[in-house]
């Protein structure tokens, strides 16, 4: 039984290899490649899905908060990271890195032009 659903864009492959580790890290959790039909069926916001990451869980939550909800719905000992991260003060901490680590992510392993986020108007 899944604890909630991670979504990825399957165009970066910063973050195809990303969620192929977050697989391994968190087996309970669902990790699927981002579809317009699949936002829409989940609720899921598209335009800030496009700037950060989904997760769907008995909420829905984006980035930084994101991936600590996701980690904390896997298995010790990353379940106790992602509670940590996921919570203030240290999610205060972590939304600034998941935001830097975003707008870069075209410069990362695996990062590719394809991967560059358009800067938000």
């Amino acid at each position: 039984m899944r604890s909630g659903t991670l979504l990825y864009d399957a165009d970066c492959g910063f973050c195809t290899r990303s969620a192929g580790w977050f697989r391994v890290l968190a087996p309970g959790v669902g990790v699927e490649a981002m579809t317009a039909n699949r936002l829409a069926e989940l609720g899921v916001d598209p335009e800030r899905a496009s700037r950060e990451i989904p997760f769907v869980g008995e909420a829905i939550s984006y980035g930084a908060e994101a991936i600590g909800r996701a980690l904390a719905a896997g298995r010790w000992p990353w379940r106790g990271i992602g509670l940590l991260i996921a919570q203030p003060p240290v999610l205060w901490v972590a939304r600034p890195i998941y935001r830097l680590v975003a707008k870069n992510r075209h410069r990362l392993p695996g990062g590719q032009a394809e991967c560059r986020l358009d800067p938000v108007s």
